[in-house]
């Protein structure tokens, strides 16, 4: 079996994976197994935002009144209700905007109509609302640091929660009384519902204690200014139902059918993977040198990446490609990928690479070294070199990161 096959093989498992997992798909199932009452209002935030209300209005038709839709910039698409762009992963003017467009929306709901919230990963930065002490400046250069800290989501979250008047269960306030049926993809460990999105209707009971690390004194300031979360028992949270319609977990047993379909017998690791991209690499690496001939493995999770101060191109992915593509080195057997399901991977619009035993070779042909790569944070300028890298466009959902793996006969 040729190193193209297993190429060709583990791209298809990972689109069979994307399919599983869109917004369109588990929208439209959600609600077809449980509609809200009309009048419903439609409010869609986040990367899977446009596949999302794409799938209620399949479901639920005439009875959505009215809607408003915010995403990231280059994943909108047309829709019966106005759309709006704004900044991933560091939040813009336009996110503030969005997030005023966002609050004059849910005023404008009669009280006892329902909002069907519709939330998907990416919301933190894509809305915000802030208080008076604090600046865009200044949030910005916290997401700027939070970025390159090497914190985990949920940590990351936990302090996007402190300095803002929308998340932390604060729109929960805002919706109150009206009844909210809120929708969720998820792209945290755990599928914990208060950390999808940093949880803007959703009590969270840790909302306000003190977080366990360092913080840079300016960032300590900003934590200080916004008023309390609302309490875990608040009556706004009364009136709120939420449910997770698709997880990492749902786009591994769907690599894992596709997979199946193909011939292969299936590792499927179910522990969350996590820590540092280029450790991460080497270890999936090695778990796939152990596997037995002819086996696909499956994992997923989040890796993390401390940036230096002048990082290059790519993200945490294409950082565990590359380190991944070390270790397969002249072996021909063997293929790994690494990518993320929303269709971007950090800053840049690949969403991943697929490395296998000659992606160093065709790299060094450039003049390009993997560990100065690796170290400089810039993997990604190896990987366009080696041919490697995954572009598939706004994929319509967002449920973490998918690596696969495929040891040839």
């Amino acid at each position: 079996m040729t190193t193209a096959v297993l190429r060709r093989d583990l791209l298809a498992i990972f689109a069979a994976a994307l399919r599983a997992v869109n917004g369109a798909r588990c929208t439209q199932h959600a609600l077809a197994a449980d509609a809200p009452v009309g009048p419903v209002h439609l409010l869609a935030v986040g990367k899977a935002a446009c596949a999302m209300a794409t799938g209620a209005q399949t479901a639920l038709g005439e009875t959505i009144v009215d809607g408003l839709v915010v995403t990231k910039y280059g994943h909108g698409a047309a829709l019966p209700w106005p759309v709006l762009e704004s900044g991933h992963p560091i939040p813009d003017a336009q996110s503030l905007t969005a997030g005023k467009a966002v609050v004059e929306f849910i005023a404008m709901v009669p009280p006892q109509d329902t909002i069907l919230f519709l939330l998907s990963g990416g919301a933190s930065s894509l809305i915000e609302q802030l208080p008076p002490a604090v600046s865009l400046g200044q949030l910005q250069a916290l997401t700027n640091w939070l970025m390159g800290s090497g914190l985990d989501i949920e940590s990351m979250n936990q302090l996007r929660k402190r300095v803002s008047l929308l998340k932390g269960g604060r729109m929960a306030r805002l919706m109150a009384p009206r009844p909210v049926h809120c929708l969720m993809i998820s792209d945290v460990p755990g599928d914990e519902p208060s950390s999808i999105a940093s949880g803007p209707v959703v009590a969270d009971a840790i909302a306000d204690r003190p977080m366990a690390i360092d913080l840079p004194v300016e960032i300590q300031a900003m934590v200080a200014a916004p008023p309390p979360a609302p309490a875990i028992d608040d009556s706004c949270f009364a009136t709120v139902r939420h449910k997770v319609i698709a997880t990492r977990r749902d786009a591994m047993a769907a690599a894992r059918l596709h997979a199946a379909t193909l011939g292969y017998p299936v590792l499927l690791h179910d522990e969350f993977v996590a820590g540092d991209a280029v450790a991460v690499g080497a270890a999936l690496a090695a778990r796939l040198h152990a596997a037995a001939p002819n086996h696909v493995c499956v994992w997923s999770g989040e890796t993390t990446v401390v940036l230096p101060d002048k990082p290059g191109r790519g993200g945490r992915n294409q950082n565990v490609a590359l380190a991944a593509a070390r270790a397969l080195q002249g072996r021909h057997d063997s293929v790994i990928l690494a990518a993320g399901t929303d269709g971007s991977d950090g800053p840049t619009g690949d969403a991943g690479a697929v490395v296998d035993g000659e992606t160093l070779r065709r790299g060094q042909q450039a003049g390009l070294d993997a560990d100065d790569c690796l170290a400089r944070a810039d993997a990604g300028t190896f990987l366009a070199a080696s041919s490697d890298l995954i572009d598939t466009g706004p994929t319509g959902t967002n449920v973490m990161d998918l690596m696969l793996g495929l040891r040839g006969a």
